[in-house]
């Protein structure tokens, strides 16, 4: 069997996602029929968080405070969802897991810096991805790149 490597929208077919072209070399995805296929594709994802395990985890891969469960008010409305503190962040970002929606009061920067929501949810899809491919008996290979962004290599079988 070749070596086989499984995009994040394979993985994840609950993302909402816009498939783009632009080749790269040696990704695979599994078609419906159990053929393989090669493919390469980039993934504009509409994140939603939902995974209360992935949130736990992002916020310790950050060293961010354990997040919990609880209502705050942002400006004049009350909001209940998982709370995670962001650095130097005035108030804390909601997460309704219910909906997968973020909700957060910034004031344009003045009370936190966007970069620290950033990290949050990019550090949360590492997290649900990972985590969905090693449920799946995956193993996941995480390179950082020079630009921010991260790689995923999910192998699903296989020599390496």
């Amino acid at each position: 069997m070749k070596d086989m490597r499984l995009c994040i929208a394979c993985i994840m077919p609950r993302l909402k996602s816009r498939i783009g072209r632009r080749f790269w070399p040696g990704h695979y995805c599994f078609l419906d029929q159990g053929e393989f296929s090669e493919m390469s594709h980039i993934v504009t994802i509409q994140v939603e968080v939902r995974d209360l395990d992935a949130i736990r985890s992002a916020c310790r891969r950050l060293n961010l405070k354990e997040p919990v469960q609880g209502r705050t008010t942002l400006f004049e409305t009350e909001v209940e969802g998982v709370l995670v503190e962001l650095p130097d962040w005035l108030f804390p970002v909601v997460c309704i897991t219910d909906t997968g929606e973020l909700k957060y009061d910034n004031f344009g920067g003045a009370w936190g810096e966007e970069k620290h929501l950033n990290r949050f949810v990019q550090t949360y899809c590492i997290e649900k991805a990972t985590l969905e491919a090693r449920r799946k008996g995956y193993s996941v290979v995480e390179q950082p790149l020079g630009d921010g962004s991260v790689k995923l290599t999910v192998d699903v079988g296989g020599v390496a």
